[in-house]
């Protein structure tokens, strides 16, 4: 059940993302930077589940539209630090308002205490690691 649902859900957030002139690799690294700057596109590459070869056009993409920004990492001067700007985050905000209008409008669907128990279950299953559930690193996932 939750594999048609999430595809149906990613399908869903498609055209949000293409407004807002993103994918959904870019918009990965965008909630995935939402946390801070990351140290390294390896570092963000593992944190999203992308595989770090393949992350480095979005990643440039990004950069020259103006969402993010690499700065050289002050412990290390070979390595760079991925962060987003302000315009970065604006956009990120905005498509994910959007998103969550949708999903606000699949979940009025359910009574309040259904959606407090679906959220707990969610809550308590997104902590389990990768490694817990498949039992090794497949390696990247999709977003």
């Amino acid at each position: 059940m939750i594999a048609p649902l999430a595809r149906t859900l990613m399908a869903a957030e498609l055209p949000v993302l293409d407004k807002h002139g993103l994918t959904m690799w870019a918009y990965a690294v965008l909630l995935g930077l939402d946390r801070g700057p990351a140290r390294g596109q390896g570092v963000l590459a593992q944190e999203i589940g992308a595989d770090k070869t393949r992350i480095i056009p979005v990643l440039d993409d990004l950069q020259q539209r103006g969402l993010i920004e690499r700065r050289p990492d002050p412990a290390d001067r070979r390595a760079r630090v991925l962060a987003l700007t302000a315009h970065g985050r604006a956009v990120r905000d905005a498509a994910q308002a959007d998103i969550q209008a949708k999903e606000e409008k699949l979940l009025s669907r359910l009574s309040s205490a259904d959606r407090r128990g679906l959220l707990n279950s969610l809550i308590v299953l997104s902590t389990v690691s990768r490694e817990e559930i498949v039992g090794r690193d497949d390696g990247p996932t999709p977003p």
